[in-house]
């Protein structure tokens, strides 16, 4: 069931009806039935993917806080009489069994993904490594399994939950159903955010009354997202598939127009999707954590990456990047690397190691594909060139101090992030990374200026009204993310005069309604993301 069908639209409406007539403490059974309702629209095989995920990591939390409880139990029982070595190997014991449990739910759902997801991707290059040694075109057949929807969010999702308990963050829900609602919340399986059980849970668990304007608050931002789904991003991806689809056609200066016009339908697809998320979420007076702050008007790579899908990069960081760089196995590595190449080195090698695994664990959890992995370690390596080139921009800003400060150098900063990102994107659109890079060098070796200026680009799958309608779109979402530096423009518009707030927001509704993108050479079905 999509965000932007009718079908979900009457589905959310009754939901939302239903929720504040029932009692109180029946409102997270609602939620659930509701939550598994929508996602059954997936298929049973689905459905059978996300029971096995729940059950899997309820289990496994619950044997993981049994064995924490068993040690509290005998610590408080035996404290008194028992020596500190005593004491520090019954803890380790306890640990030893809770980590047993944690590795073991992490090998089934990562496992059960890796399966799902990737099989086809590691049997085909199998193949054609088979093929290259003389053997077959198909030695190994493939699979071809059915990818669940959303199954990469709500494993990582479940996995996070898994591994706080591990940690003893918190300690784990004892009711299965609860856990349930947690994993399969609806407003999140499409494309997120991935949350933290102890940042979803307390809003998510509780019992709601009605709040006329917090209901008002969330349905303005649902039709926020809307008007950037169906205005701007739907309308857009035919000119993405028309560049991209014919590469050695549209080269040079068309490659720079795929480049900004991918960014800002991607932007507004995957935006517009969160929107409607949290907005779903505010309606039934749940917090669901915020995924994007304005990423275009990021500086550096490292800063875009803190504002773009903020809980995916969270995640990764949480249980990736630190775990792997203060491990006592990295440590030991660090040691004989400074050792032999001095303490520089030494410093470098964690840090240069964990970023370049979780860029490449990034890449991978995008999809199985070269150019998902080339696109991570990319990043990666961009990340990287940029922290070695401090220095030499701390001794640029000292001898020219007053142009650090200036409006046209902050923008110069933003643009170059802008076409940076926008270079290493445009993997997730020719899917074949020769033809990418072959592509981006065509800007160098083949830039033709007059394309901007002789109306080619009106002829890219869109009329020049679709360009007007989606342009003036990006506008307004350029207005509004300036705006939004001010403060929420939702609570700025709550204290305007009634006639005014109605006059934005029905005007709004009629962009969506009149100017949406539907029909024929459109697809107002599916975002994006839905593919992680």
């Amino acid at each position: 069931m999509s965000f932007t069908s009718f079908g979900f639209l009457l589905f959310f409406g009754i939901l939302l009806l239903l929720y504040y007539t029932i009692p109180k403490s029946w409102q997270w059974k609602l939620l659930l039935a509701g939550s598994l309702f929508f996602y059954a629209f997936a298929g049973w095989t689905a459905m059978s993917y996300m029971a096995a995920a729940i059950l899997s990591t309820w289990l496994c939390g619950r044997e993981i806080g049994k064995c924490y409880a068993a040690h509290e139990r005998w610590l408080a029982e035996n404290k008194a009489a028992s020596d500190r070595e005593t004491r520090k190997a019954r803890k380790a014991k306890a640990k030893s069994a809770a980590r047993l449990w944690m590795l073991g739910g992490i090998a089934f759902n990562f496992g059960a993904l890796a399966v799902v997801k990737y099989a086809d991707f590691l049997l085909g290059n199998v193949n054609g490594l088979i093929g290259l040694l003389g053997g077959g075109e198909e030695t190994i057949p493939l699979p071809h399994f059915l990818l669940p929807m959303g199954i990469s969010f709500y494993i990582f999702q479940a996995m996070g939950y898994l591994l706080d308990v591990y940690r003893n963050k918190y300690p784990p829900q004892r009711n299965l159903g609860k856990f349930a609602l947690f994993v399969s919340f609806f407003p999140q399986l499409i494309q997120g955010p991935i949350s933290r059980y102890d940042a979803l849970a307390p809003s998510l668990l509780a019992e709601h009354r009605w709040d006329a304007s917090r209901v008002a608050f969330g349905l303005q931002r649902m039709l926020w997202g809307f008007f950037k789904k169906l205005v701007v991003a739907d309308r857009l991806m035919a000119v993405v598939r028309t560049l991209s689809g014919s590469p050695d056609e549209y080269q040079g200066v068309y490659v720079l127009a795929l480049m900004g016009v991918y960014a800002v339908t991607l932007y507004a697809d995957f935006t517009g999707g969160i929107d409607v998320t949290i907005g779903a979420a505010e309606c039934l007076g749940i917090e669901v954590a915020e995924n994007f702050q304005r990423p275009f008007f990021s500086k550096s790579t490292a800063e875009y990456w803190r504002r773009w899908h903020i809980t995916m990069g969270s995640w990764f960081r949480d249980y990736i990047f630190y775990p792997v760089s203060i491990s006592k196995t990295m440590l030991g590595w660090t040691q004989k690397v400074k050792a032999k190449w001095g303490p520089g080195a030494g410093k470098r090698f964690p840090v240069y190691l964990a970023t370049m695994l979780t860029w490449f664990v990034t890449g991978v959890w995008h999809g199985a594909s070269w150019n998902f992995i080339v696109w991570g370690l990319l990043n990666g390596v961009i990340i990287l060139i940029s922290q070695e080139l401090e220095p030499l921009y701390a001794r640029f800003h000292q001898r020219f101090p007053r142009l650090g400060g200036t409006f046209f150098w902050r923008l110069f900063q933003v643009g170059r992030t802008f076409w940076l990102m926008g270079a290493v994107r445009v993997l997730d659109c020719y899917r074949d990374v020769p033809v990418t890079f072959r592509a981006v060098g065509t800007i160098f070796t083949g830039f033709n200026p007059s394309i901007l200026f002789d109306g080619s680009l009106l002829a890219l799958g869109v009329s020049g009204a679709d360009w007007l309608a989606a342009g003036a779109g990006a506008l307004l979402m350029l207005a509004v993310s300036l705006a939004q530096r001010q403060g929420g423009v939702r609570k700025r518009l709550a204290e305007r005069p009634l006639a005014l707030r109605w006059a934005v927001f029905g005007a709004l509704l009629l962009a969506v309604v009149v100017f949406g993108a539907y029909g024929v050479g459109f697809d107002a079905n599916q975002f994006i993301y839905n593919q992680f």
